[in-house]
């Protein structure tokens, strides 16, 4: 089975569909178990901080409570919500992002792009979409020339009795 020189053989096409275990959708899934751990570990120190400051407010036994016991630093406490609600938020997009990709079968930014051209009806590459968007923008300018040299041509001829 030899084939003549120049010509290669047929390559085989990897299925478009992947089953579980395949190398492609545990890659895809790694995303969303890398989101899930994450998350795991911002809830812990969501936790631990909550708990820490429930401690503090607590007076001791033989202190009044009515005055508060540490001094409060509004600047101090904002600033750790903040970052802890951006740890929150960003771990909660990481494990959504990794299972959306999991799900609509998404493994690279190449394959998004497939998906959403396909979605769309585009059809061809990059480069033709890029040389269209040019022709436009070609177009459009030469317009806008043709525009701007009438109404110089239109200020010369009304200026002149």
């Amino acid at each position: 089975m030899s084939s003549p020189e120049g010509t290669s053989p047929p390559r085989r096409f990897l299925p478009t569909t992947s089953d579980f275990f395949s190398p492609r959708s545990r890659r895809q899934l790694s995303i969303f178990v890398a989101g899930a751990t994450f998350l795991f570990i911002s809830t812990a120190i969501t936790r631990r901080s909550l708990y820490r400051r429930y401690k503090a407010t607590l007076p001791a036994f033989y202190h009044f409570n009515n005055r508060p016991t540490i001094p409060i630093s509004g600047a101090s406490e904002a600033l750790e919500a903040l970052n802890i609600a951006t740890i929150n938020v960003f771990s909660v997009s990481l494990m959504v992002t990794g299972g959306m990709m999991w799900a609509y079968d998404i493994s690279s930014l190449e394959d998004l792009r497939r998906k959403v051209r396909a979605g769309m009806g585009v059809r061809g590459t990059e480069q033709d979409a890029d040389e269209e968007i040019e022709e436009w923008m070609a177009s459009v300018l030469s317009r806008k020339d043709d525009r701007e040299k009438r109404r110089r041509r239109e200020e010369e001829d009304g200026g002149d009795p």
